[in-house]
């Protein structure tokens, strides 16, 4: 019952106090249907996230193991010359999308010829199989950790904004709607008691006035 003592028992703040429970409720219902959303998108994500996480370890398992197996058959001088001079570079380009009015990064990248034979450095004639097996499985893990980096922010932010949006329909639903109402119900009260108050005075005066004039009929009777 805090709101009682926070309100003025008037007509003017009955209102006012009306159109902040309509604005409350319709304001926990936008933030619920936001939430909901949210999380239906955010649960895409992480299973998006699940996936790609196991091809990204996937490859880098199996280029770490080319690569221990190239190391092992070639001179460290000769795994130390093939990765001197790299034939290919790759541009990244970050930008955002909004989903739900949250911010996501979306990264792009570019490489500098579209030969995939280019991210080949060094010539076939020193080196084994098993090191052109390690730089196939890198450079084709590449796009899919550039999309598990990108879906993994996207996961923290949307859980970030998830939070807060449950946050604010709590608020609503158990602080600033049961305040509303209850304000509602003690400026209700007080009115109605008040228009009680009212008309018992009228019709004390009422009943006084026709006590008064029954009295002065009387003596005007017993005047003449």
């Amino acid at each position: 019952m805090a709101g009682k003592k926070q309100v003025n028992p008037t007509r003017m703040e009955l209102t006012k106090q009306k159109k902040k429970l309509a604005t409350a409720i319709r304001g926990h219902k936008l933030l619920k249907d936001k939430r909901d959303e949210l999380m239906r998108q955010f649960l895409d994500l992480v299973r998006e996230n699940r996936a790609l996480r196991e091809r990204v370890e996937a490859g880098i398992q199996s280029a770490n193991k080319d690569f221990v197996l190239a190391r092992a058959g070639m001179d460290d001088e000769v795994v130390n010359a093939a990765f001197m001079a790299p034939r290919q570079s790759v541009q990244l380009e970050a930008d955002t999308k909004n989903i739900m009015s949250v911010d996501v990064p979306v990264f792009r990248f570019r490489t500098r010829t579209a030969n995939e034979n280019d991210i080949y450095s060094y010539g076939y004639a020193f080196t084994s199989a098993d090191l052109d097996g390690a730089v196939s499985n890198l450079s084709g893990v590449l796009q899919d950790m550039l999309k598990l980096a990108e879906v993994e922010k996207s996961c923290q932010l949307m859980a970030s904004e998830i939070e807060k949006t449950r946050r604010r329909v709590n608020a609503l639903e158990h602080v600033m709607i049961p305040e509303a109402q209850e304000n509602i119900k003690y400026i209700q009260m007080k009115l109605d008691e008040n228009e009680r108050s009212t008309q018992i005075r009228l019709m004390k005066v009422k009943d006084m006035m026709l006590e008064e004039a029954h009295h002065y009929k009387e003596r005007r009777d017993q005047a003449n």
